[in-house]
C-alpha cells in the first residue's frame, strides 16, 4: 500500500465527532478524526514498511503522524530523524505521546531526553521529560543512572509549580512515573509527591485532570505492582 491509499482509507475513518474532540484538546487541520482502536488496524500494514511510516509522519496530519509513531521501529531511527520529529509534534498528543514513546524506545532515548528537557519551546520540553519518563518504565533498575533520576526528583520538588503549563503535567507523570517503576527511589519518589502536593495545570475546554501524585503511587503499591516495568511505551 502507496501513502496515497493509505491515506485514503485513514479519511474514510474519521468523523466529525473525533474531530470536534481533538480539537478541544489542541489538535489542528489538517485531521481526520480517528479513534486510535481505528488507527491501530494498520499498524501491521505500516511496519513492512519504515519509509511509509516517515512518509505518514511528514503529511502534517495528526492521524497519519500519530499512526506513524505506533508502526516504526525506533531502533532504526536516527537522532536527526527523532530531532525532526519533536519539532512538528505541536501538540501534546504527538510531542508526549508519539514523540516521546518513540524516542523511548531508540538507542538515543536518554541523550535527547536530557537535551529536549532543557528546551525554552514548550512541546520540546514536554517530549523530554515524557522520554524519560517513558524509558523508566522499560529500562531495567541496573541500566538507569539512580544519581541522575535522584536530581532531577529534587530539581522537580524545587520547579514543578513554576514551570510552563504542559511541563507541570509532564514532571507530575515524571515523579508518578519512577514510584511506579523505579523500586530503589519509590521512597524519593514519594517524598518529592508529597512536596509537590497538588499541580495546577490548564487543560482547555475538557475533562480532562492532573493526577495527584501520592494517590497514584499508593494505589500503585496497594496492587503491588511496583518495578513491574513494560515491554513497549507505545499504544
Amino acid at each position: 500500500m502507496n501513502l496515497e491509499q493509505l491515506m485514503k482509507e485513514l479519511e474514510a475513518l474519521g468523523s466529525e465527532q473525533t474531530r470536534k474532540t481533538y480539537y478541544r484538546h489542541g489538535a489542528r487541520d489538517p485531521l481526520f478524526g480517528i479513534r486510535i482502536g481505528d488507527l491501530k488496524k494498520f499498524v501491521k500494514v505500516v511496519k513492512k514498511d519504515q519509509d511509509l511510516g516517515m512518509a505518514l509522519y511528514n503529511t502534517d496530519n495528526h492521524d497519519a503522524m500519530y499512526l506513524a509513531g505506533l508502526s516504526i521501529n525506533p531502533k532504526n531511527m536516527s537522532k536527526e530523524q527523532l530531532q525532526e520529529w519533536v519539532e512538528k509534534a505541536y501538540w501534546y498528543m504527538l510531542s508526549e505521546y508519539t514523540v516521546a514513546s518513540v524516542a523511548a524506545e531508540s538507542p538515543y532515548a536518554l541523550e535527547l531526553a536530557r537535551e529536549w528537557m532543557q528546551s525554552d519551546v514548550e512541546t520540546i520540553a514536554t517530549a523530554g521529560w515524557s522520554t524519560y519518563s517513558n524509558y523508566l518504565s522499560i529500562a531495567d533498575d541496573e541500566e538507569l543512572n539512580l544519581d541522575e533520576v535522584g536530581l532531577l526528583l529534587r530539581e522537580i520538588g524545587e520547579t514543578i509549580h513554576h514551570a510552563p503549563n504542559r511541563v507541570r503535567y509532564t514532571m507530575n507523570q515524571f515523579v508518578i512515573c519512577v514510584g511506579t517503576y523505579v523500586k530503589p527511589l519509590v521512597e524519593e519518589a514519594k517524598d518529592t509527591a508529597k512536596r509537590i502536593g497538588k499541580v495546577s495545570v490548564n487543560m482547555g475546554d475538557t475533562a480532562c485532570k492532573v493526577p495527584l501524585a501520592t494517590s497514584y503511587i499508593q494505589k500503585v503499591e496497594e496492587r503491588s505492582k511496583v518495578g513491574v516495568k513494560k515491554k513497549t511505551t507505545r499504544c
